[in-house]
């Protein structure tokens, strides 16, 4: 054994616990116990390759509690052979728990071997009959757990399975609960000894247990532990997020990050309307329905299965802390509690901002609406304020001209008045001057109607002794005709041609004259174009019978058209006049 001073100065450098490693997240390099080969030479040797950690190899406990030669010879050790752990065999839990309080001062813990297969170790009941003892070994850890008190002294197992793998879990699990600080499971059976290790088996054993689990069997380079470590699972490397649950966290992060863009306050909710009104956000709308039922889905799902493991390590699996029980089996517990119940947060966390993202982008879009709305609502009631204001301004100023031109123009208003009084009273004297002036044209038209009356009955006179005298002049001469010779008849032809011819002269004289007459009045038309063709052989009958009547018809007319052209001329224009002036007096 080494000097006090040599003592001192290793047990500082043996204050340092072995478990950490575990947790270090770095791959943990174990040299396994391996007899006379684990010596203090060969654990310097591969210290310098990185190893890790470093067992003894198997002392019995009894000879090295009894014997100090056997304890010079089996274990040695120095400032550098650090973290060590040395490897008992034993069978009786008190004659281990001294030997560990012995090798204390100079190794970070024991391993109490539980898996030589060997048949002298099996003989004396050391090595793989242990784990056909469970009890023995829950007894032998409480041991050296209660007689031990340094900080940070580890207690593991090293075991094999058995063929009912169900009772390997059962020892696990109750060594587990009495406080080891890991356990290392070679993966035969006792009776196996170059048979294919059973990787499955430390898969299950490691998904039963809370507390590293170290495997062991067949591996001889860095690549077979790696290998190893993908099958089994096992400690040594650190427990990285499942690619199930890293994904949920990038998607969790994803939702943050994106809730936090949505709530930046200098983007505007129109800013957005405008980037989800782009023409890839149309197509993705097509399929937003779907991949978001099914994201929600797959959330629930995960959320179900993080519920389901926290029920498990809180309550199924769940190592009571009590004053026999090794912390660190508690607190990797705890640590399975605490990954179980990070992706229950993780899960939840991620489905709650799932809807709450799908509702923040569906406010915003209805925000960005109403804001536009309220833009355009808001631009029309500027610019009617601003008519209004307008209007007022223009409606003081017109108030404050009238106050001040009141006077003006109630002056201006009484000249107007006088004015308009004047021109009604000059109106009223012209409509009587007019009136006189219609008065005088009736009267006149009176008189002009007695006239043509007076001449109508002339006219009939006239006719009545024309007739008479054409009954006259006509049977006087058929008379004398009849008594007178052919002189006379001669002379009598002459004076009939003669008289004939002056009043056929007279007639056509009269006519000229009578349609001068009327070709000098403005308003008369001529009506009859055709002319009058004389025939020689009617021309008697035609004279004595047609001619009367045709001047006294044409002096008729003329009178009567001279009367109208004076109606026309005086009465009509009057009339107008007088018309025109009682509208502008009804209209002032």
């Amino acid at each position: 054994m080494k000097s006090d001073c040599m003592q001192t100065t290793i047990c500082q450098e043996r204050k340092k616990d072995p478990i950490e490693m575990f947790h270090s997240g770095q791959l943990v390099k174990v040299c396994a116990p391996m007899v006379r080969y684990s010596k203090l030479a060969f654990r310097t040797l591969v210290r310098k390759y990185s190893c890790d950690l470093c067992y003894t190899p198997m002392i019995v406990a009894a000879d090295f509690v009894k014997s100090i030669k056997a304890r010079d010879s089996e274990f040695t050790t120095n400032q550098g052979d650090c973290p060590l752990i040395v490897q008992f065999a034993a069978n009786d839990a008190r004659l281990l728990s001294d030997a560990a309080r012995i090798v204390c001062p100079y190794a970070n813990g024991i391993d109490i071997n539980c898996g030589c297969p060997q048949r002298w170790a099996m003989a004396e009941g050391y090595g793989a009959c242990l784990i056909n003892k469970p009890e023995l070994v829950q007894d032998m850890v409480k041991q050296v757990r209660n007689q031990v008190e340094t900080p940070g002294f580890s207690v593991s197992i090293k075991i094999r399975i058995h063929d009912d793998l169900k009772r390997t879990v059962d020892l696990c699990q109750k060594a587990e609960a009495t406080g080891v600080s890991w356990i290392t499971v070679h993966g035969r059976t006792a009776e196996e000894r170059h048979q294919p290790v059973h990787y499955d088996s430390i898969k299950i054993i490691k998904e039963n247990m809370s507390i590293p689990v170290i495997a062991n069997g067949d591996i001889r380079s860095l690549k077979e532990a790696e290998n190893v470590w993908r099958i089994t699972g096992t400690d040594g490397v650190k427990k990285k997020m499942t690619l199930q649950w890293a994904a949920v966290a990038t998607f969790l992060y994803a939702e943050i990050g994106l809730i936090l863009i949505f709530c930046l306050p200098f983007i505007p909710p129109q800013r957005w309307q405008k980037i989800f009104s782009f023409n890839v956000w149309g197509k993705i709308a097509t399929f937003w329905n779907k991949a978001f039922l099914t994201i929600i889905i797959l959330l629930i799902v995960l959320f179900l299965d993080a519920v389901r493991e926290v029920r498990k390590y809180s309550s199924v699996h769940t190592i009571e802390k009590s004053s026999t029980s090794r912390p660190d089996a508690y607190e990797h517990t705890q640590m399975k509690l605490f990954r179980s119940q990070r992706n229950l947060y993780i899960s939840g966390f991620s489905l709650f901002f799932w809807l709450v993202l799908r509702r923040l982008v569906t406010l915003i879009t209805q925000l960005a609406k109403e804001l536009s709305n309220k833009g355009v609502l808001k631009t029309q009631a500027e610019n009617t304020n601003k008519a209004a204001k307008k209007f007022m301004e223009e409606n003081e100023k017109l108030k404050r001209i009238l106050k001040s031109h009141g006077k003006d123009e109630e002056c201006v208003l009484e000249a107007e008045n006088k004015k308009l009084v004047e021109d009604q009273e000059k109106l009223k004297t012209e409509l009587r001057k007019t009136s006189d002036a219609l008065s005088k044209a009736q009267n006149d038209v009176m008189e002009m109607k007695m006239q043509s009356e007076r001449l109508s009955k002339e006219y009939d006179q006239l006719l009545k002794e024309h007739s008479e005298l054409q009954h006259s002049s006509f049977g006087e001469f058929l008379s004398k005709r009849s008594h007178k010779n052919g002189s006379i008849g001669k002379q009598t032809g002459s004076r009939k041609g003669s008289f004939r011819k002056r009043q056929q002269e007279k007639t056509v004289n009269f006519i000229k004259d009578t349609c001068n007459i009327l070709c000098q009045n403005d308003n008369f038309v001529m009506l009859a174009s055709r002319k009058f063709k004389f025939r020689k052989m009617h021309y008697d009958r035609f004279v004595i019978f047609l001619m009367p009547h045709i001047g006294c018809i044409v002096m008729a007319l003329s009178k009567y058209l001279m009367m109208f052209q004076i109606y026309c001329k005086v009465c009509i224009p009057a009339l107008k006049k007088n018309i025109s002036m009682l509208n502008t007096i009804f209209t002032y």
